[in-house]
């Protein structure tokens, strides 16, 4: 959003979200766009009367939005329609071919398809998109910009959030309902063997913190909430319950895990840690990120553990070398998918100016 909005500061960009929670970090992290509000029920009188009042030249979809009301109505009424970061899963994939009619017929609506691999691209062509409409653009959630801290302000915010020099830190960020139990009781196992450590932990939803504070209480750990600690405070897990601070609280990190892959969620980005030059561990569930998840596993720039047991051995991080190779692994890989923005930001410019990409 910030590089269209810097590149064309007279469009008025909108942004419409599903969530709650969605709705909450697009207001904190999207300060640039000119709204953000919920996407309206998928309803034609509901979706005609937010056309009316925005008149869009272009709708934008992420990933796997096909709404059929919405679709239909944009193609009447914008310039074009274009899907960015496109993915089909072979679940989707299998639903989409055995009605493959009404797919076609809602898809037949988006007008442009940038999708993620060139899967993604054999399996649109399958359900009977002109191949010439799809072009492979990379994975936006591999373009990350975040602030690079130096060892100076990596000292301050370790000494803000009362982190002691010698501790040794674990962030497990978007944790999900299930895991963080799993989580805490591998950090405890692995506290009884090494002391010096530390963990913060981010549910995915901020107000699950209560829960998942009283699993720690229930465990005998010293645990804090970030919003609610008193300065000074000795803790051996805090519990951050803001929006907006897991990401460069990942620079803190001697080891992090990413959450909604240790449950059957599908996995959350595990981009941010990789920025940050951080060993990445991942549950097995990871079918949302799939194809970035091989290439990082491959590579040997993340790992996956399917439990306690394996957690906990990793968390006594007894070879602090090969974690650091990770590390460094996980930034080259991660600086080797850039790309995906300045794709996607041509195709926009495109359809904005021409009506073709």
């Amino acid at each position: 959003m910030s590089q269209i909005k810097k590149r064309h500061p007279s469009w008025r960009v909108y942004f419409s979200t599903l969530t709650n929670t969605g709705y909450r970090i697009a207001k904190e992290k999207l300060p640039q766009v000119d709204s953000v509000f919920f996407i309206p029920l998928d309803f034609a009188f509901t979706v005609k009367r937010v056309f009316r009042a925005l008149n869009p030249q272009l709708l934008v979809l992420a990933e796997s939005e096909f709404w059929p009301n919405l679709l239909r109505i944009a193609k009447r009424k914008c310039r074009a329609t274009l899907l960015i970061n496109g993915r089909i899963s072979l679940r989707s994939f299998k639903s989409y071919r055995r009605l493959k009619p009404l797919s076609l017929k809602v898809l037949e609506n988006i007008d442009f398809f940038l999708v993620q691999t060139e899967q993604d691209k054999e399996r649109i062509e399958d359900l009977g998109i002109d191949p010439k409409r799809i072009k492979v653009a990379g994975n936006l959630k591999a373009e990350v910009s975040l602030p690079s801290l130096g060892r100076e302000e990596i000292q301050a915010l370790r000494k803000n959030f009362g982190i002691p020099e010698f501790k040794k830190i674990i962030v497990a960020g978007s944790t999900h309902k299930g895991e963080e139990e799993i989580i805490l009781e591998a950090f405890g196992e692995a506290r009884k063997e090494k002391g010096d450590l530390m963990l913060i932990i981010a549910p995915r939803h901020p107000e699950r913190a209560g829960e998942v504070e009283k699993i720690s209480v229930n465990l005998g750990l010293n645990v804090v909430r970030r919003t609610s600690a008193p300065p000074d405070q000795p803790w051996d897990v805090l519990v951050l319950d803001t929006i907006g601070e897991l990401a460069h609280l990942y620079a803190l990190a001697d080891l992090t895990f990413v959450g909604g892959s240790l449950v059957a969620h599908g996995g959350q980005n595990f981009m941010e840690p990789a920025f940050y030059e951080k060993p990445v561990f991942l549950g097995p569930h990871l079918g949302n990120f799939a194809l970035l998840a091989d290439q990082f596993l491959r590579s040997g720039a993340a790992r996956v553990v399917s439990g306690k047991k394996d957690l906990a051995e990793a968390f006594l991080m007894k070879d602090e070398k090969s974690l650091q190779d990770m590390g460094k692994r996980a930034k080259a890989l991660l600086n080797a998918l850039q790309g995906a923005t300045e794709r996607t930001l041509q195709s926009i410019e495109n359809l904005m100016s021409e009506g073709q990409t």
